[in-house]
C-alpha cells in the first residue's frame, strides 16, 4: 500500500505533519477532511505492505492520526486547547452509544429503498450517513463508504465489524454483491432481520414474565428458609408443643444448611461441568455434535433447520437467477450458513456434482429435510429449477410461520409447568407451616387442651 507524507491544519489552527498509508492520494485527502484536517500537501514517498487493522478498516480517526504522528510539530506555536467538560461528556457518550438491531434494520431498509430507486452504492451510503442519528453507526457507515470508494466490496468492511453486524447478515450482503443482485439480497436481509426481531420479541413476551415469576418464587424460598422457618421453629420450641413442621420442610431446611457449609463443592462442580462442555463444544467434533443437537432439540429444532435451509435456498436462488451454475451457486450460497451440519451437507452436495451424482441426495439422506422439500428440488431438476425454488421459498415461509405458531402454543405450557412445580414446592415448604402457625392449633397442644 502506498505511503504518503502530509501536512494539514487542524480545527485548532495547528499544522501537523505525519506519514501514513492509504490506497491513493485522493482517498487520503478525503479521510483527512472527514477527520477535520485541512490538507496543505500530500506527497507519496513509498509503498508498504498492508498494515494491521486499526479501530477503523478504511478510515483513520483523528485520535489515531495524532497518536501515530512521528513529528506532529506545531508550526504556528499555538498550545493545544484542552476540551471542555461538556465536550468530554459528549465525546464519551458518542463513543459508548450502542448500536441496536433496530438501528441495523432501519439502515438496511433505507439502503434497500435507495437501491430500488437505482442509487449507486456510494450515493446511497452518503445519503444514509447524513440522516443517521446514531453516531457509532454513522462512523461505521463512513468507513464502509470509504472502502466502497476505494473499490472494495461492502461486505469486506462489514466483516471487520462482525461484532456489530450478524454473521448471516454479512454473508447475505456478500451473496448479493457477488451475484450482482444486491437489491434482492438487501430485501431478504430486511425480512431476515425483521423476522428475527419479531421471533425474539414474541419469545421474550412468553419467557421473561415466567422467568421473573420463577425468580420471585426462588427468592421467597430463600427468604422463608433463612427467616420465616427459623421463627416458626423457635415459636414451637418455646411453647413446648409436640407438633412439628412438615417433613419436607425439615428436609429442605437441613439440605440448605448442609449446602451452605459446603457451598464451594457444588460451585466447583458446576464450573467444571460448564468448562468441560465449553471445551468440548469448541472442538471440531463438539461443534458438529452441538449443531446437530440444535436441529434435533425439542420444540426449537425443526424451526432452526427450517430457517437455515430457507435462507440457503434463497441465497442459491439469487445466484441461479444471475446465471450461475448449480455447483458455483452452492459454493457461494454456503456462506450464509453457520451450522456445521448443514455446511457438511452442502459440501457433500458439491462433491456429488464433481463425481456426477445427485446434489439433492445428501439433503434427502440427512433426515433433516422434509419429503416435500426434497421432492420439490427433484422436480425442479427435471423442469425449471429457479422457478421451483421460488415455490419452495414460498412453501418454506409458510412452514416457518406454522412452526412458529406451534412453538408459541407449546412453549407457554412448558414454562407454566416449570413455574407450577416450583410454586407447589413453595406452598408445601413455606406456606403450609405459616398456615399451621396462623391457625394456632399448636398452642392447644402445648397446654394439653383438646383442639
Amino acid at each position: 500500500m502506498p505511503e504518503f507524507v502530509y501536512r494539514a491544519v487542524t480545527s485548532k489552527g495547528q499544522v501537523v505533519r505525519n506519514k501514513v498509508e492509504d490506497v491513493n492520494r485522493n482517498t487520503l485527502i478525503q479521510k483527512l477532511k472527514s477527520n477535520d484536517l485541512l490538507p496543505i500537501s500530500v506527497i507519496q514517498v513509498g509503498y508498504k505492505s498492508k498494515s494491521t487493522k486499526t479501530n477503523r478498516k478504511n478510515m483513520m480517526d483523528i485520535d489515531d492520526i495524532m497518536r501515530q504522528a512521528d513529528s506532529a510539530n506545531i508550526m504556528q506555536g499555538r498550545a493545544i486547547a484542552k476540551p471542555s467538560i461538556k465536550e468530554r461528556v459528549n465525546l464519551l457518550l458518542a463513543r459508548e452509544e450502542k448500536i441496536t438491531n433496530r438501528d441495523i434494520i432501519i439502515f438496511t431498509q433505507n439502503f434497500y429503498l435507495l437501491k430500488k430507486a437505482n442509487f449507486n452504492n456510494i450515493h446511497a451510503l452518503s445519503t444514509i450517513i447524513d440522516s443517521t442519528e446514531n453516531l457509532s453507526l454513522r462512523g461505521i457507515l463512513q468507513d464502509v463508504l470509504a472502502g466502497v470508494e476505494a473499490g472494495e466490496y461492502m461486505y469486506t468492511t462489514l466483516e471487520y465489524y462482525s461484532n456489530i453486524f450478524p454473521y448471516i447478515y454479512i454473508n447475505m450482503i456478500k451473496v448479493g454483491e457477488l451475484s450482482g443482485q444486491l437489491t434482492r439480497s438487501l430485501e431478504q436481509a430486511v425480512k431476515y432481520m425483521e423476522s428475527t426481531d419479531d421471533i425474539s420479541s414474541r419469545l421474550r413476551k412468553i419467557i421473561i414474565p415466567n422467568v421473573l415469576q420463577l425468580l420471585a418464587i426462588i427468592a421467597l424460598l430463600i427468604f422463608g428458609v433463612a427467616y420465616i422457618i427459623p421463627l416458626i421453629q423457635e415459636a414451637f420450641a418455646q411453647s413446648g408443643t409436640t407438633q412439628t413442621l412438615p417433613e419436607i420442610t425439615i428436609w429442605f431446611v437441613d439440605f440448605c444448611n448442609k449446602l451452605i457449609k459446603v457451598w464451594y463443592v457444588p460451585v466447583i462442580a458446576i464450573a467444571a461441568i460448564i468448562g468441560l462442555i465449553y471445551a468440548y463444544v469448541q472442538s471440531p467434533k463438539g461443534k458438529y455434535n452441538f449443531d446437530y443437537f440444535k436441529y434435533k432439540m425439542p420444540i426449537f429444532g425443526k424451526l432452526l433447520y427450517a430457517i437455515d435451509f430457507s435462507r440457503f435456498i434463497k441465497a442459491m436462488l439469487l445466484n441461479l437467477e444471475n446465471g450461475m451454475r448449480i455447483q458455483d451457486s452452492l459454493e457461494v450460497s454456503k456462506s450464509v450458513v453457520k451450522n456445521y451440519v448443514l455446511l457438511s451437507i452442502i459440501e457433500t452436495s458439491i462433491n456429488n456434482i464433481l463425481i456426477g451424482a445427485s446434489w439433492i441426495e445428501p439433503f434427502e439422506n440427512s433426515g433433516l429435510s422434509s419429503s416435500m422439500q426434497v421432492e420439490m428440488l427433484k422436480i425442479g431438476m427435471q423442469t425449471d429449477l429457479p422457478e421451483m425454488m421460488r415455490k419452495l421459498v414460498e412453501y418454506m415461509d409458510i412452514d416457518i410461520e406454522n412452526l412458529m405458531n406451534k412453538i408459541m402454543a407449546v412453549l407457554p405450557q412448558v414454562v407454566y409447568s416449570i413455574v407450577g412445580v416450583f410454586l407447589i414446592f413453595l406452598v408445601v415448604v413455606i406456606i403450609v407451616p405459616c398456615i399451621q402457625l396462623y391457625m394456632g392449633t399448636w398452642i392447644f397442644d402445648a397446654v394439653d387442651l383438646p383442639v
